[in-house]
């Protein structure tokens, strides 16, 4: 499932160029192309779902993967034992611009807290 004119979806298959970290059957990693950490790294399924909303709802197991994932990432990284953030923005409100559901990885440095 995919979308022709998203820019994940287009990473996915390969027409658009990334850094990918770490991959699964059904999940992909790669870097920020505007990164607010050392280690900042995007997490998507494969397949298009708007937002984490639209992932929870779909396919059972498919949001468990794609945390999974992203914890492999921040362990691949170096920043699962001294700690990392791992943000899903979902809507405009919240800051999300690319419609296809994706976790930021972000660590590496202090994160303060409240963000944003």
């Amino acid at each position: 499932m995919s979308e022709a004119d998203c820019l994940f979806c287009r990473i996915v298959a390969k027409e658009i160029p990334a850094e990918i970290v770490y991959e699964t059957d059904r999940a992909l990693a790669f870097r920020d192309v505007n990164p607010q950490a050392p280690t900042h790294v995007l997490v998507i399924p494969k397949d298009h779902y708007r937002d984490a909303a639209a992932l929870a709802a779909a396919d059972h197991g498919l949001a468990d993967e794609v945390i999974k994932a992203a914890h492999a990432v921040a362990q691949q990284e170096g920043v699962a034992e001294t700690g990392y953030r791992l943000v899903f923005n979902t809507g405009p409100a919240a800051g999300q611009t690319v419609f296809h559901v994706h976790g930021h990885v972000v660590g590496g440095r202090d994160l303060r807290w409240p963000p944003g």
